[in-house]
């Protein structure tokens, strides 16, 4: 008897192993359900860069008109005119009014870098002009603009679609964060 007891010992102790195998298993794939879970959870409901502009109300104007005045500096939505700019990096104003043509570019859901060289000397200026031509160049030139804006009160503000984020010293990372946090967070997303 105590041979088949033994053997029969065996065997539940046998059991026993592969059913908390089973079960350490079953919590480990259960633990990363989770967490991927609380992940798109966490993604979904944490701010997004910058800071958050009312939206005004963003009727087409008539081409070159004054679009008149914006709720933030640089604008972030507004009223615009029926054509965009493309996107790139501008050295000079592509217009008399460009807000009128980038308004249109960012209820398309772009992100502009408006940048302000007159705060800067010659070589500061270079180096963020480099630097923004850098997270351009990252993201491919996808839905992203560089424009000269005189009124800042900081070397370089992003903005999209209601959000501006403003830096005093350039960082590639936070620009990063941004555009990928709200490219394409805009009215018309699908247009080119």
């Amino acid at each position: 008897m105590t041979q088949k007891s033994t053997k029969r010992e065996q065997r539940r102790a046998q059991q026993r192993r592969e059913q908390l195998t089973r079960n350490l298993i079953l919590g480990g794939v259960a633990l990363g359900v989770l967490a991927v879970v609380g992940f798109i959870v966490w993604q979904g409901v944490r701010p997004r860069p910058g800071e958050t502009i009312p939206i005004m109300a963003s009727d087409h104007i008539p081409l070159d008109s004054d679009p008149g005045e914006y709720n933030s500096d640089p604008p972030t939505s507004g009223p615009h005119y029926a054509e965009t700019a493309q996107a790139g990096f501008y050295e000079t104003s592509i217009a008399q009014y460009p807000a009128g043509y980038l308004v249109h570019n960012l209820e398309h859901g772009y992100v502009i870098f408006w940048y302000n060289c007159s705060l800067l000397d010659e070589t500061a200026c270079a180096e963020l002009k480099s630097q923004i031509k850098s997270v351009m160049d990252e993201v491919r030139n996808f839905k992203v603009i560089a424009h000269p804006w005189d009124t800042l009160d900081v070397p370089v503000v992003m903005t999209s679609w209601g959000r501006l984020q403003k830096m005093q010293t350039f960082d590639a990372a936070e620009a990063l964060a941004f555009y990928k946090s709200n490219l394409n967070k805009a009215p018309e997303p699908g247009a080119p």
